[in-house]
């Protein structure tokens, strides 16, 4: 512990760990039960309100939560349901009813019951805002039509977060509205989609005459743009923003395999430098970011970790699989194609390469993120929008 003078909020939140520790000891007790022990005490999401995971304090008290939780072997909350954790939980927490959080929260940070994130569709992926799955209200209820694409863990998600266009006659970003969706059920039909790595952890989603009720509706009818912009950018910090321990994570595998090539050439040791020192950048700024985050939705700011994180890995795993040489062309352990139980890793340098592909695309493209800090936060002038003022039905498509 540190001899530096605690302020009464990091008391109470130590207070608190140290009766968590002592009352469910992490290596002794079952992980869901644990991580229902950590909601009940306001230590799963620190900034949230009291009573909903949370004890409506500074979020940057939740790094001292994890450093010590982890440090006695407690459970990681991300494991099995990162999408649900990191995004679809604080939208819930923002745009939820009562009623909603009460349900919701608990189960889905102890990891009982996966969520995914319904957003892209086969023809509107950057232009996420004219998307055209549709949701018609039928008295207490809404009925969905439509696909959705790139769905992470939606075959073992039990809820889904879905954005439909409800008011077709609206401009496209006001016409949507947001709903918490049962991936059980009837008209919801989940299929792989396999990646380079010949893993399925991505989904598309047919929705055929699917009944939502409407009180899973999250905010208002049309708050659709609304919610979306609360889970993107949370999604954005949730992927870019990682505080990882200096000289982990990607830079280290580049290390590891540097230091197991031969001979060493200068020119080759330069190129890891420079690596070592982005990686490292990256990880003081999103600790600079983690520190001056305030409670309530992450700014645009966060596209900046996210957009250095995707480049940076690119980067990093295609330096790596050079050094392999011959044996970089090779896929260790076959091309299985399977859908996985968890979000997957990256269990070799090959494997790391093909996925680090996906960087750039999932969570918003690199070329949105340059487009969002230009406008938001360089202030530059924005892309030219020619159908900003005009109904989403009038909007030409293919």
């Amino acid at each position: 512990m540190s001899t530096a003078v605690q302020t009464a909020d990091e008391v109470r939140v130590n207070t608190l760990i140290d009766e968590l520790l002592a009352e469910f000891p992490p290596t002794k007790t079952d992980p869901v039960t644990f991580l229902g022990a950590q909601y009940d005490k306001g230590l799963a999401w620190v900034h949230f309100a009291e009573g909903q995971g949370g004890l409506g304090l500074n979020p940057k008290l939740q790094r001292t939560i994890n450093e010590r939780l982890f440090a006695a072997g407690a459970p990681n909350p991300v494991g099995r349901n990162p999408i649900g954790h990191g995004m679809c939980g604080p939208t819930v927490a923002v745009w939820g009813s009562d009623a909603q959080k009460q349900r919701y929260l608990r189960p889905l940070f102890t990891g009982e019951e996966v969520w995914c994130q319904l957003f892209s569709e086969p023809g509107s992926g950057s232009d996420f805002a004219g998307l055209s799955a549709k949701g018609v209200r039928d008295g207490g209820e809404w009925i969905v039509n439509g696909q959705k694409v790139w769905t992470t863990l939606a075959h073992l998600s039990r809820w889904g977060l879905l954005i439909v266009r409800t008011d077709p006659e609206a401009v496209k970003h006001a016409g949507l509205t947001a709903f918490v969706v049962d991936m059980q059920a009837p008209g919801v039909e989940v299929r792989p989609l396999y990646q380079i790595t010949g893993e399925a952890e991505f989904n598309e989603v047919y929705f055929t005459d699917v009944r939502i009720s409407h009180d899973e509706m999250l905010g208002n009818v049309g708050d659709g743009w609304r919610v979306s912009l609360t889970t993107l950018m949370n999604e954005r910090v949730s992927i870019g923003g990682a505080i990882p321990a200096k000289g982990s994570g990607p830079i280290r595998d580049a290390v590891k395999a540097f230091k197991n090539s031969a001979p060493h050439n200068p020119a080759t040791k330069d190129e890891l430098m420079s690596l070592w020192t982005r990686a490292e950048l990256l990880r003081l700024t999103n600790i600079r970011a983690s520190q001056m985050r305030k409670m309530g939705d992450p700014g645009p700011e966060g596209s900046i970790a996210k957009l250095a994180m995707a480049e940076l890995h690119k980067d990093i795993y295609s330096f790596t699989v050079s050094l392999l040489g011959a044996e970089g062309m090779l896929f260790p352990g076959g091309f299985e194609k399977i859908r996985p139980e968890h979000a997957m890793g990256n269990e070799t340098p090959q494997k790391a390469f093909l996925r680090s592909r996906a960087n750039s695309i999932e969570g918003g493209t690199s070329e949105v993120m340059r487009n969002i800090l230009g406008e938001r936060v360089l202030g530059l002038p924005g892309d030219v929008r020619v159908d900003r003022d005009v109904a989403w039905s009038k909007v030409p498509r293919n």
